[in-house]
C-alpha cells in the first residue's frame, strides 16, 4: 500500500463520507501548484473554489498571518480589537457601501443576508410579522445549511433533511419575467449569484442582473448578491455585477476573503439595510477575528491594485479562446464562464466529468466535475500563461486533440 492509499484509507475509516475527493493527497503547495505525499506535482485548475485567488502561500498574505499570529488572533466580539475598524471601513469602501457585517464562512454569510433582508423586511419596508419572502433561483448553490438546501433545487442537497425553512419562491435563473412574476408585496429580498458556479459557470443572459435591479427598485426589494465564488476578482472585475454596471444592495463575501489562509465572510450593505440589527440579535465568536482582519485587510489592499482582476481578464480571453476551439471538435459540447472560471460540459462518448477530472490527475492537473459531463475549471489569479497554456494542453490530450 503507497502512503497516499494508507492516508486515504485511514480518512475513509474516520471521516463522515460528505465528499468525494480524487485521490491524490496534497502536502505542500505554493502560487498555483501542488505537492503531493509521493512527491508529485500538480497544477491546481480549481483554486479551492475560488478560496485561493491569490494562490497557495502568497507572501503578502502569509507575512500578514504570521505578524498577527505573533500579536492576538482572537478576543471574540465581546471585546474591540486594532484591526476590527480598518477591516470593516476599507471593506465597505471597496464595495462602495457602509456597513459590514462579518463571519466565517460562506454559508454563515448566507445566511445572514436572510436574516438581515427579513429584518430589513419587518422594520424598514412594513411586511406584517411572519410573513417576509424571499425568490432565489433554479439550480442555485448558496450553501448547505438547513435553510439553505431547503430552497435548493439539487435533489442530492435536499434528500432527508427536512422540514425546510418556508418562506422562499424559487424562479428560472436568468428569466426576468418570471422573477417579475414572482415578486409581491410580501418579498424582501432577490438572492442571486451572479455567475452560478455549482450548476457549472453559468452566465445569465445579457442584461439579466440589470433587469434585476430595476425590478427589485421598483417593488421595494432588496438585491441580494451572492458573491462568494464569482467576487473578488475571478471574472475580471472586482465583482461580477459590474460587468453589467449592476450595484445590489447587499454583497455576500467569502472565500476569496480570506486569501486562502483563514475562512473570512462578511455582508456588505448599507447602513439603513445593516443597521436594522441591535445588539444581541446576530453574531459570531470568530466573525471579525484580528487573524481573519489582518489577512483580509491584505486582500483589499491587493485588489485594490486592479492588478488581479487585470490578470483574471486577460488570462480568461486565453483561457476561453482554447476552450471555445474545444468546442468545436465535437469533443466538448458547451463552453461557459468569465474571466478565469470556466464550465465545460464533455461529450459523453469521451467519458462523465468525474472520469475526465481522473484523468487529467493521472497527467499533473486538478479540476473538479460537478453535475454528470460538466468539469470546473477556475485557476488562481496568479498563474503564469505558460502553466495555463500547459495545463490546457493536458485536456486537449485526455480528450485526443
Amino acid at each position: 500500500m503507497t502512503l497516499t492509499e494508507r492516508l486515504i484509507a485511514e480518512a475513509d475509516a474516520h471521516a463522515a463520507p460528505t465528499y468525494r475527493p480524487l485521490p491524490v493527497v496534497v502536502a505542500t503547495a505554493d502560487g498555483a501548484w501542488m505537492t503531493d505525499v509521493e512527491g508529485r506535482r500538480y497544477l491546481d485548475l480549481l483554486a479551492g473554489y475560488s478560496a485561493l485567488n491569490f494562490g497557495h502561500g502568497h507572501r503578502r498574505l502569509i507575512d500578514a498571518a504570521k505578524a498577527q499570529l505573533e500579536r492576538v488572533t482572537l478576543t471574540s466580539r465581546a471585546f474591540h480589537h486594532d484591526r476590527f475598524a480598518a477591516f470593516c471601513a476599507e471593506l465597505a469602501e471597496l464595495c462602495g457601501m457602509e456597513m459590514v457585517l462579518p463571519m466565517n464562512t460562506g454559508a454563515e454569510a448566507v445566511e445572514t443576508a436572510l436574516k438581515t433582508a427579513r429584518k430589513w423586511g419587518y422594520r424598514v419596508k412594513g411586511v406584517p410579522d411572519g410573513r417576509a419572502r424571499i425568490v432565489v433561483a433554479a439550480d442555485n448553490f448558496h450553501g448547505r445549511t438547513t435553510t439553505i438546501v431547503g430552497f435548493s433545487t439539487d435533489r442530492e442537497a435536499r434528500a432527508d433533511f427536512g422540514p425546510f425553512t418556508p418562506g422562499f419562491d424559487i424562479v428560472p435563473y436568468g428569466d426576468a419575467g418570471a422573477l417579475r412574476a414572482a415578486l409581491t408585496d410580501e418579498t424582501v429580498a432577490v438572492l442571486l449569484e451572479p455567475i452560478q458556479g455549482e450548476a457549472g459557470v453559468v452566465v445569465p443572459p445579457a442584461g439579466y442582473l440589470a433587469e434585476v435591479r430595476a425590478l427589485t427598485r421598483e417593488r421595494n426589494v432588496l438585491f441580494v448578491a451572492d458573491e462568494i465564488q464569482s467576487g473578488l476578482g475571478r471574472t475580471g472585475k472586482t465583482f461580477a455585477c459590474e460587468h453589467e454596471g449592476v450595484v445590489p444592495d447587499m454583497y455576500v463575501l467569502g472565500k476569496a476573503l480570506g486569501g486562502g489562509v483563514v475562512p473570512v465572510s462578511a455582508v456588505v450593505s448599507s447602513g439603513e439595510v445593516l443597521g436594522v440589527f441591535r445588539p444581541g440579535e446576530h453574531g459570531s465568536t470568530f466573525g471579525g477575528n484580528p487573524l481573519a482582519c489582518a489577512v483580509a485587510l491584505e486582500v483589499i489592499a491587493m485588489l485594490r491594485t486592479g492588478e488581479y482582476q487585470g490578470r483574471a481578464a486577460e488570462l480568461g480571453t486565453r483561457l476561453h479562446r482554447e476552450l471555445g476551439l474545444l468546442a468545436g471538435t465535437g469533443r466538448v459540447t458547451g463552453v461557459r464562464g468569465r474571466g478565469l472560471w470556466a464550465g465545460v460540459d464533455i461529450a459523453p462518448a469521451f467519458g462523465t466529468g468525474r472520469e475526465v477530472s481522473e484523468q487529467l490527475m493521472d497527467r499533473g492537473v486538478l479540476v473538479k466535475d460537478t453535475h454528470g459531463p460538466t468539469i470546473r475549471i477556475a485557476p488562481p489569479l496568479v498563474i503564469g500563461e505558460e502553466d495555463l497554456d500547459w495545463g490546457l494542453a493536458q485536456l486537449r490530450g485526455v480528450l485526443g486533440v
